[in-house]
């Protein structure tokens, strides 16, 4: 745990679960929260704004991330509009295309022009990045979200990509660039590395943190204990 206090990359915990969402802010490690429509599926959110408007209540004081879930320029436009005037604390998350593929760049430099806050998102190219760095003010801040998991499930490194994502949005210091879609610990140290400013890690990977520099042997010998005591709890025989 040492090792995150001499790290500048930020944490933020990603989720839609509240209850989880509060216990992380209170906790004091990480620095934001972003969420999205599937992750509020899955924690059985039913009401949109309501659930939003209470995270905010909650936790008035951090960058919260919210998506919109139109599929269309005009109707994305005018929901980011909605979903911006929830707080000041509040990015909106736009995805960089449709679904059918086509590029959201012209209403992202509307938007930010405007002075919202957008957190890009569902990138996984250096060319997207590209294109939506040029678009964004230089006067208003916004994060870029690369999907650096989904980039490592195609067996591809997402290290260079992140590397060159960094270059590019080097010169714009309202930008920020951030480690989305995290598998592991260890992903906390390559985003550091390649210059990522937040990570988003989830509650589970949260709780992992305490290993952070811990023994190997020691490790080793907590990971037999596990595997007796849960085969003895089952009551396996041979």
């Amino acid at each position: 745990m040492n090792e995150l206090k001499n790290m500048k990359i930020k944490l933020f915990s990603d989720g839609a679960n509240i209850t989880e969402m509060v216990n992380d802010y209170k906790l004091g490690i990480v620095s934001g929260f972003t969420t999205n429509p599937t992750l509020m599926k899955k924690s059985g959110v039913i009401h949109y704004e309501q659930f939003a408007k209470d995270v905010i209540k909650a936790i008035p004081n951090m960058p919260i991330s919210f998506e919109i879930f139109s599929d269309d320029l005009s109707h994305m436009e005018q929901e980011a509009r909605i979903i911006a005037q929830w707080g000041k604390n509040v990015y909106v998350k736009i995805p960089v295309t449709t679904t059918k593929g086509e590029s959201t760049t012209p209403i992202i430099k509307k938007l930010s022009g405007d002075g919202l806050k957008l957190n890009i998102t569902a990138l996984l190219t250096v060319k997207q990045v590209s294109e939506v760095t040029t678009v964004l003010s230089s006067k208003t801040p916004s994060i870029i979200s690369i999907f650096a998991g989904r980039i490592a499930d195609t067996g591809q490194s997402p290290i260079p990509i992140m590397r060159d994502a960094y270059k590019i949005i080097k010169p714009k210091q309202s930008i920020e660039l951030l480690w989305a879609s995290t598998r592991e610990i260890l992903n906390i140290f390559q985003a550091e590395t390649c210059g990522c400013h937040i990570i988003t890690v989830t509650p589970d990977i949260l709780k992992k943190l305490s290993n952070i520099g811990k023994d190997l042997t020691q490790l080793s010998l907590e990971t037999v204990q596990m595997f007796y005591n849960d085969a003895k709890s089952a009551g396996y025989k041979i």
